[in-house]
């Protein structure tokens, strides 16, 4: 395994629920740090996709101004997979944002929102 190098960077109003968003479609938690002044608060977290990137979140604040929803690419192993991850990603609070199509240029894609506005596709990408 190599050390990922390329991570989205998020802020979601309740970071908490962010994280639960994520891990139950796939992401697995490597840390939690949580503001010292308000413990309820994410000052950064850091959650793993499979062995080639992540997320790096935190909590939205009034100050923040990066906060702002985000656009991130899931390419999974098939087609099978996107259709299964976009599953899970509803369960779990999501909405469709494209329903799972076969793309034109290969492969199967879904998008998908979180609570917070940030979009999901969900991509069997034939190049990756």
């Amino acid at each position: 395994m190599t050390t990922p190098q390329l991570f989205h960077c998020l802020r979601y109003t309740d970071a908490d629920r962010g994280i639960d968003f994520l891990q139950a479609i796939g992401f697995t938690t490597a840390m939690v740090v949580r503001d010292p002044d308000d413990p309820a608060l994410v000052a950064h977290a850091q959650l793993d996709w499979r062995d080639n990137g992540g997320i790096m979140l935190g909590s939205a604040r009034d100050d923040d101004p990066h906060y702002g929803p985000g656009i991130c690419n899931l390419v999974v192993a098939n087609d099978e997979d996107v259709d299964s991850l976009c599953a899970t990603a509803l369960a779990h609070g999501a909405t469709i944002v494209t329903e799972p199509n076969h793309a034109p240029h290969g492969g199967r894609n879904a998008c998908v929102a979180d609570f917070d506005g940030h979009w999901w596709n969900l991509d069997s990408y034939p190049g990756a």
